[in-house]
């Protein structure tokens, strides 16, 4: 198998991964992978999520001297009307650690994931997103993963995607799946 040399790149970019469609994560984490190849460091925080997920296992187990992988939620699902005085401490703390990430050195990436939602929550201000894209240094890759993208940061990005829902076995009842969705 052929090795990848150890490469970096001058300009990073504002991604953007939303619409009701299933892979947002799953394309921020090929991303990921592509950059370990190439001797990358990735920082990845993931607001809302406390819960346990595969990816969370192999990153760890697998990637952990490349990718660092911090969750600011707690194992409960938030929704309107039942949002926690933990749930906003905890966004907070998320994006503070998103801005110190952005400015150390070892990271090329830096990956915001559901954070789309937590601002349509309002655990995460629109602006104080635009703020992080807006003084993100030239360097550095941000990719800003969940559905309900904020008009105002589909602008700021340099490339959204949205995926789009046509089908899925969801609606017949079949549940998150080991290896396949969690």
């Amino acid at each position: 198998m052929a090795e990848f040399k150890k490469e970096t790149f001058d300009q990073g970019y504002v991604q953007v991964y939303t619409g009701n469609g299933k892979g947002k994560t799953t394309a921020a984490l090929g991303v990921t992978l592509r950059a370990v190849a190439h001797g990358m460091k990735v920082y990845i925080a993931q607001f809302l999520k406390g819960q346990d997920y595969g990816e969370l296992h192999a990153i760890k187990e697998r990637l952990g001297d490349l990718v660092t992988v911090e969750q600011f939620g707690t194992p409960k699902f938030v929704k309107t009307g039942q949002i926690s005085e933990e749930d906003y401490q905890l966004a907070k703390e998320g994006l503070n650690k998103v801005k110190r990430a952005l400015f150390e050195e070892d990271y090329k990436i830096v990956i915001m994931e559901e954070a789309n939602v937590a601002m349509y929550l309002g655990l995460l201000s629109k602006n104080d997103v635009l703020e992080i894209i807006k003084n993100k240094p030239k360097d550095k890759e941000l990719i800003i993963t969940g559905r309900y993208a904020p008009e105002e940061i589909i602008d700021a990005a340099d490339l959204v995607t949205e995926m789009r829902e046509v089908k899925h076995y969801y609606q017949k009842g079949v549940m998150a799946r080991p290896g396949i969705e969690k």
